[in-house]
């Protein structure tokens, strides 16, 4: 699998499947999740809903995964999954990489060969970026087999494209 990183907005990454960093409610938010349903359209918003009255009553919870439509968006599905907040005194990176792993699991299961994805927890969940960066490829450079060919992270803003780009070179 290829890794990219590209600075830009997700909404408008033409692959498979967008990656959302939703809340746990799915009904939409701030920040990547907002960007993701105002996009998109109703048809997103639909889909979450129908998936808490049928699977998720209580939310979906931190690391796991799900898609809906990707509704107006230039992708076929969204896969949502909820980021941990960070914490500086409990160790909560195997919830962030466990996002990662089951986004990839849920874009194998839909056929997707493209995913893009943001970068987890890193916007008002205030994990640190350049740690947020490595997590992320610890997992996307560790998944075997997996027929998504291209893994792009999306990062928002030059500065945070640049972390993400030190630390892809440094590792």
């Amino acid at each position: 699998m290829e890794i990219t990183l590209v600075e830009g907005d997700i909404t408008t990454q033409q692959v498979d499947a967008i990656v959302n960093a939703a809340n746990s409610s799915l009904l939409g938010g701030g920040g990547v999740d907002g960007a993701i349903h105002r996009r998109g359209g109703p048809a997103i918003l639909a889909d979450c809903r129908a998936l808490r009255a049928s699977r998720y009553g209580r939310g979906l919870p931190t690391g796991q995964a799900v898609a809906t439509t990707a509704g107006e968006l230039p992708a076929h599905w969204v896969i949502h999954t909820v980021g941990p907040v960070w914490s500086a005194s409990e160790d909560r990176s195997a919830l962030l990489r466990d996002c990662y792993a089951n986004s990839l699991r849920v874009a194998d299961e839909l056929g997707a060969t493209t995913v893009a994805y943001p970068l987890i927890s890193a916007g008002i969940y205030g994990w640190p970026v350049d740690d947020a960066v490595r997590q992320a490829l610890t997992v996307l450079r560790a998944a075997t087999p997996t027929a998504v060919t291209e893994a792009r992270l999306v990062l928002f803003g030059a500065d945070t494209h640049a972390v993400a780009r030190a630390v892809l070179d440094a590792t």
